[in-house]
């Protein structure tokens, strides 16, 4: 098991349910891995910000056939190993964990609230956009964080 930092492997950040049932390998490069570990490094600082309770990593690395093949962004900082799907249910539902993001001084690149799970991504060393959205199907990306 590789750790990234205390609370996070790149297990966490690499695993993916659908790559494994369809036989697309998700292995990151040595150059991915170094963006994980500042992801990881800073999502250490989103769960510090969460009273230190656990953070449920849902998506991290997607390999570019894993980001096609699910229908992800083309340009989807997944790919680089910059961005974090996650929910934290023992601080509270998504809104509440988005909200806490995006009242801190956490240096977040984009924060999407996304109704059932947070996206949040980082980028290294470039200054962060602290952009805040909502995504919902009906409706497509919107500024802030809205129900």
């Amino acid at each position: 098991m590789t750790k990234l930092t205390d609370h996070f492997t790149l297990a966490e950040f690499t695993d993916s349910q659908v790559a494994m049932r369809r036989g697309i390998d998700n292995t990151p490069d040595k150059r991915i891995v170094e963006n994980l570990k500042h992801t990881a490094q800073q999502m250490e600082k989103v769960r510090a910000l969460l009273g230190g309770r656990p953070v449920i990593v849902t998506s991290g690395y997607r390999s570019p056939k894993l980001n096609d093949y699910i229908g992800g962004s083309e340009t989807s900082q997944h790919m680089s190993g910059e961005a974090v799907d996650f929910v934290c249910p023992r601080f509270g539902d998504p809104m509440a964990v988005a909200n806490k993001i995006a009242t801190s001084d956490i240096g977040f690149d984009q924060l999407i609230y996304e109704g059932t799970w947070v996206h949040i991504s980082f980028l290294a060393p470039a200054k962060p956009r602290r952009q805040i959205l909502t995504w919902k199907p009906a409706s497509g990306y919107t500024p802030g964080i809205n129900a």
